[in-house]
């Protein structure tokens, strides 16, 4: 049968692809490279690829001219059948890595494959050299030139042959000209981790600019190696896992690594992996999937084809895992904030009620069996058993807290004191001091007892060579041994207003402070403290009651102030920690003070809420 020939002019609906302009695809593929750190890792990479153990980056400037060196000892330029290397091969086989064919035939270690890397000198310099000796010990010289097609190779004479291979651009790029020798060595030891570890591979960088010499040393993660963690394995590969667990902090990311060579700092910006784990804060290291595909142009991009799929997919019991054990981070961590924050409050409770008048202000009273101890409670924030302190105020009187118009001492062993005292818990010079009470009211023909509380500038007790020397300033009052730390005011016959003024001296140090005693003929009954119980500041907990109106209140029976995290208050405190402690203290004024002053007004009851409000957060830190 005759063939039917095709019609003049017709054109067939079936083609294939071609460069239409081959210089134009050329000068695309060297122009997407953004990334100019990622342009020396490539040359590193080339380096270690070629067997090399030392490798040497250069920065620094000749004839006016700024440059960027590589040099390194390993097997350079692969030869031709003269023995001379191949530089022709390079320049005329882009997109065509002669690595690629050592890999289909089994060499192994190897990063480079798609044979555009010496292209990237397009967003560093003008201008690349590639120096490499041949078989015989002559020096051969390729030279190729930013937007140009052409490129030359040349023999050089030198004394002493390279070798391995040396790599120089010049003059580098106006926008980088700034590129220290500093943040290449961050970032090779970072980019590149892997692969220096396990090639064992020495890096440095010189910098004659800054005259800085930098040993680029694999970047070591903070916190803890995560072990028994789930094995990942994929049809095409297992998947390597590194991750180190820490708390939680902005900076901390996971990067996507393959083959020992990252490709993105933060795994979390994928598509399929940009759960909340990753992205937590609590986990940094190195996920290393050695079968993803790349975007040829940058390196730093991923195919989303089905080897990325099978990755992500086998990802998810890790990250179910990876869960689990944040929650239990952040169930910690919200039980190491209520204790600080109920240290905070207690320490500045504790302060405020020694310059407030100690007969109208009273501490809770909490129940003597559940002294020191701490219960547990379920936080209705997190659904967690959270323990919650439950300390007693009343244990530290030896800072001086007022109990029923009297100080109780608190004794301790010296010998075990020391052994226990840190080197920072030693106090400083004297710097200030305080009379507790600051003010206080006594009846006509009573005592009342005074201290003087010396510190230091940190606020730590100064106890050591101090001396004291106590007057009365105004009012009919006595003193009894008024050389002493610890004084007792006898009042006279009549209502008055005492000043009472102590001088404290340590060396060639003295330090004044003066208190203010109310001598009245009537008092009011002094609250008193149920039998068998202390007198202290409660713990609190949660209840998350969103859309109640209630702050808090004091559950007697479980000596807790329970406090409404759903209220829109709490939520907006809870933005910085410094916010959210100065509303919690103010909870605990609002209930002490209600506690206190039952069936005030509610004026009478604002004007002591702000008292103690003042006192209190003078001290809040």
């Amino acid at each position: 049968m005759a063939r039917r020939k095709r019609k003049p002019g017709k054109r067939s609906n079936t083609g294939k692809l071609r460069i239409g302009d081959d210089w134009n695809a050329i000068t695309i593929i060297a122009l997407s490279q953004s990334n100019p750190l990622k342009a020396v890792a490539e040359f590193v990479e080339n380096s270690i690829d070629a067997g090399a153990k030392n490798i040497t980056i250069t920065r620094g400037k000749e004839r006016g001219e700024n440059y960027l060196m590589v040099s390194d000892d390993g097997q350079g330029i692969p030869k031709d059948e003269a023995g001379i290397p191949d530089f022709h091969y390079v320049a005329t086989h882009i997109c065509d890595s002669i690595k690629r064919r050592l890999k289909q035939d089994g060499v192994e270690g190897i990063q480079g494959e798609f044979g555009i890397g010496l292209l990237s000198f397009w967003t560093l310099g003008e201008t690349l050299s590639l120096t490499c000796a041949s078989a015989d010990g002559q020096t051969h010289r390729m030279g190729m030139k930013k937007g140009d097609p052409g490129y030359y190779v040349s023999k050089r004479r030198v004394m002493f042959p390279p070798a391995g291979t040396e790599l120089k651009v010049k003059p580098l790029l106006t926008g980088i000209r700034q590129l220290s020798g500093e943040k290449i060595q961050w970032y090779l030891a970072s980019e590149l981790r892997d692969r220096i570890r396990t090639r064992q591979v020495n890096i440095k960088v010189i910098d004659r600019t800054a005259r800085k010499t930098f040993d680029v040393e694999p970047r070591e993660f903070d916190g803890r190696l995560l072990h028994q963690l789930p094995r990942v394995r994929t049809g095409a590969g297992d998947i390597y896992l590194e991750l180190f667990f820490s708390e939680s902090r902005l900076h901390r990311k996971v990067g996507l690594y393959r083959h020992g060579t990252r490709v993105l700092e933060d795994i979390s910006k994928l598509d399929g992996l940009n759960s909340e784990v990753w992205g937590s804060g609590y986990l940094e290291g190195i996920v290393d999937v050695p079968f993803l595909n790349l975007t040829p142009g940058t390196r730093s991009g991923i195919v989303y084809d089905d080897q990325f799929a099978m990755a992500s997919e086998a990802l998810k019991p890790l990250e179910a895992r990876l869960a689990a054990i944040i929650e239990e981070q952040r169930a910690a961590e919200e039980e190491h904030a209520s204790r600080q924050v109920l240290r905070s409050i207690q320490k500045a409770f504790r302060e405020a009620l020694l310059a407030l008048p100690v007969e109208e202000y009273d501490w809770f009273d909490i129940q003597s069996g559940a002294a020191g101890s701490s219960r547990r409670k379920v936080s209705a924030e997190t659904g967690n058993d959270v323990a919650i302190a439950n300390p007693v105020v009343a244990d530290d009187v030896a800072s001086g807290i007022p109990i029923d118009g009297a100080f109780a001492i608190q004794q301790q062993d010296p010998a075990e004191g020391a052994l226990q005292r840190e080197f920072f818990d030693y106090p400083g010079p004297l710097h200030n001091v305080r009379i507790s009470p600051a003010s206080s009211i006594l009846r006509i023909g009573s005592t009342r007892t005074l201290q003087a509380i010396a510190r230091d500038r940190s606020g730590r007790r100064v106890e050591q060579d101090l001396t004291f020397f106590w007057e009365i300033l105004e009012g009919g009052a006595d003193l009894e041994n008024p050389l002493k730390e610890i004084v007792i005011l006898k009042s006279g016959n009549e209502p008055c207003l005492a000043r009472v003024k102590v001088t404290v001296r340590q060396k060639d140090t003295s330090r004044e402070a003066e208190a203010l005693v109310t001598i009245t003929d009537t008092l009011l009954e002094e609250n008193q403290p149920a039998a068998g119980n202390r007198a202290g500041l409660p713990g609190y907990t949660y209840q998350h009651a969103a859309g109640e109106l209630w702050r808090s209140y004091y559950d007697e029976n479980q000596n807790l102030i329970v406090i409404n995290n759903g209220h829109r208050d709490f939520v907006y405190a809870s933005k910085t920690k410094a916010l959210k402690l100065r509303y919690i203290a103010r909870l605990f004024a609002k209930e002490l003070v209600y506690k206190n002053f039952p069936g005030l007004p509610a004026d009478k009851l604002l004007e002591r809420m702000i008292e103690l409000s003042l006192y209190t957060e003078e001290h809040l830190k």
